[in-house]
């Protein structure tokens, strides 16, 4: 089973999880995007029927992606919490205990547009906050998919999707990676978050995700 896909981008190798992150054996670093801690929670306080649990299973991917892999840190590509309602305290008890749980682990959030409005973490989660652009060379490591003048861009933020479509009129939609040269996509990692449908440009390179498989859809 291809649970990650390597590949070599901007002259380094990059492993693509089905878990919908990336591993930077280099950097022993995993980078995701847009994670939207609370989002349900949210929802649910405006009497919509949300899903329960998907803070917890979000939490648990990230264990297993922790415990896969020989990670010194995680880098959030913005939108860590959802909104402000993400610090209601069962929600932070829940970080707090997963936290615990990796305390050697550095924690680095790139501010998203979301995290401005929730505000930043809560101290003892222990989570360094910066804002964009954080340059871990040769990248841009960013929330919004804007080029950088100097550095190729890793980002989050569109929630990229791409749409297969078989002969009898078939759709199914997949999480994807978009690497170009200039500004590359990773998708949301949370598990409530939903996507927007991608129309990649010429010469860039998609990755579906998709029954704990990455694979290469056009070049």
């Amino acid at each position: 089973m291809n649970s990650h896909l390597p590949i070599d981008h901007c002259g380094e190798r990059l492993w693509l999880l089905a878990d919908k992150a990336i591993y930077w054996p280099a950097r022993r670093t995993l980078l995701l995007a847009d994670v939207h801690i609370g989002k349900a929670a949210s929802y649910r306080a405006l009497h919509q029927p949300v899903p329960r649990g998907t803070t917890r299973a979000t939490l648990d991917r990230l264990d297993r992606l922790l415990a896969a892999h020989d990670c010194q840190q995680v880098i959030i590509l913005g939108d860590f919490l959802h909104a402000r309602a993400a610090h209601a305290p069962a929600t932070l008890a829940r970080l707090m205990a997963w936290r615990m749980r990796w305390p050697q682990v550095k924690l680095v959030l790139v501010r998203g547009n979301h995290d401005r409005h929730a505000g930043d973490p809560p101290a003892q989660l222990g989570i360094e906050v910066r804002d964009e652009p954080l340059l871990l060379a040769p990248f841009a490591l960013q929330h919004e998919p804007k080029a950088h003048p100097q550095y190729p861009v890793l980002a989050g933020h569109v929630h990229p999707v791409f749409v297969l479509r078989g002969r009898a009129r078939q759709r199914l939609r997949l999480p994807c990676f978009l690497i170009d040269e200039q500004v590359s996509l990773l998708p949301a990692f949370g598990e409530f978050t939903g996507g927007w449908v991608v129309a990649p440009a010429a010469g860039t390179r998609v990755y579906a995700v998709g029954g704990e498989q990455v694979w290469a859809l056009a070049e």
